[in-house]
């Protein structure tokens, strides 16, 4: 620990949206604000609680327990330094076949609850003139794939809202990283973490079907090591110039690429027709 500065305090959904693996080292000069919707899961994660964590239950959808729980964390430890957006749950189905109480849910955990966090801690952030957010996002928010378009728009929205958070606070010396995790072997394909929509329309069998079964075979088989993604989401907590977007795992960096050749192709191919609505072009 520094004596000119109290060591960083980061405050940390601690289950979900990569999975409950908050287990991941975080530097041990830090103090750790870990907020689950039960702080004894996050006990339990720690067979031996560390100096310097702060367990506390928060629920994301509920505007006020995030502010108790950053409350708390200012409490004890004085400051916070860097913001973990991590708590959200999966969602597969077709876009059709999806409940509206589905797609609710999923939003009012995976962007409102976000957003109730980023409420309860930006105000301590500006107030430093320093400090970091991370949204965990996933590489299914740059591009996403058939039964997974409600999940892939929930965090669609927190790319737009992390691009737009990276910009408003920078002048205060507050930094905003979104990061785009590809398949991790964490518990996120199970039954705790995905909601999976029953197939009542036989049209859908093939275009969402594959996709419907993929988390049965695949769950303990993601190529992702989470213990890797959590130190480089510290490693980039403490860069000198952290970047807007993280992608994690060689199928993110894959999937981010083949959407780029694809957008970049469509847009050659379609420009004549972007450029000819301009007023005063001549119809062609």
């Amino acid at each position: 620990m520094r004596p000119a500065r109290p060591a960083p305090a980061r405050p940390a959904p601690a289950s979900t949206a990569t999975g409950r693996r908050p287990r991941a080292r975080y530097p041990r000069t830090s103090f750790l604000i870990a907020a689950a919707r039960d702080a004894s899961a996050v006990l339990r994660a720690y067979e031996e609680k560390p100096d310097g964590l702060l367990a506390v239950s928060a629920d994301v959808t509920r505007p006020e327990q995030p502010a108790a729980a950053a409350e708390s964390g200012l409490k004890e430890f004085g400051r916070i330094d860097v913001v973990v957006n991590n708590a959200g749950h999966g969602l597969v189905g077709a876009i059709e076949e999806t409940s509206d109480e589905a797609a609710r849910a999923l939003f009012d955990v995976n962007v409102f609850g976000v957003l109730n966090t980023l409420r309860a801690t930006l105000p301590t952030l500006r107030a430093q003139r320093s400090g970091h957010v991370v949204n965990i996002g996933s590489v299914g928010g740059f591009a996403t794939a058939p039964a997974a378009g409600l999940y892939g728009a929930s965090k669609f929205a927190l790319e737009g809202v992390s691009e737009a958070l990276h910009g408003e606070p920078a002048p205060l010396g507050v930094r905003v990283t979104i990061v785009e995790p590809g398949g991790f072997r964490t518990d996120f394909l199970s039954a705790s973490s995905l909601r999976v929509e029953p197939a009542a329309i036989e049209d859908y069998a093939l275009g969402a079907g594959p996709v419907r079964e993929a988390p049965a075979r695949n769950d303990g088989r993601r190529p992702g090591d989470p213990a890797k993604a959590a130190r480089a989401v510290v490693d980039v907590t403490e860069a000198a110039e952290p970047p807007l977007r993280l992608q994690l795992g060689a199928d993110a960096v894959e999937r981010v690429e083949t959407k780029q050749d694809l957008v970049r192709r469509e847009l050659d191919r379609w420009r004549h027709v972007a450029l000819s609505t301009g007023v005063g072009e001549d119809a062609r």
